[in-house]
């Protein structure tokens, strides 16, 4: 299995299982934002970006991201990208292929997460610096 997808898939795995019921509270001068417009192209490839902003992290910190239509329940994973946690405003940009007419243009909501992987008792377990969740408009790209 190609490294890429396994990493994507055991990070949200890991986002899922450790996930807290409200959403993650960013610490000072940490956030993340969702652009309101994204992409799905013919084959399902769907495009998402924003802003992300973050600080002192001690383990690779990733920027997650997945998107549901019509059933809030059903949320697709749209990819990772790797977090660089300086202090500086960095843009973020994942892509990721649905599974065949999931995702359509059209009204969807997102949810971005910054989560850092750090070890605690030898395991990596996931930290979250900061998650936002909301509606953007999808367009054919």
């Amino acid at each position: 299995m190609p490294v890429r997808p396994a990493l994507t898939t055991a990070l949200c795995a890991a986002a899922l299982l450790c996930a807290a019921p409200g959403p993650a509270a960013a610490a000072p001068g940490e956030s993340i934002t969702v652009d309101p417009t994204g992409k799905v192209a013919e084959d399902g490839t769907v495009t998402l970006s924003g802003t992300y902003r973050c600080t002192r992290a001690a383990g690779p910190v990733f920027i997650t991201s997945s998107i549901s239509q019509s059933r809030l329940d059903t949320r697709r994973s749209i990819g990772s990208s790797q977090a660089l946690c300086d202090g500086a405003e960095h843009r973020w940009e994942n892509t990721g292929k649905a599974p065949s007419n999931s995702v359509k243009p059209g009204k969807a909501n997102v949810e971005a997460t910054l989560m850092e992987l750090r070890l605690t008792k030898g395991l990596p377990l996931p930290f979250f610096h900061a998650a936002q969740r909301q509606d953007v408009a999808l367009s054919k790209g």
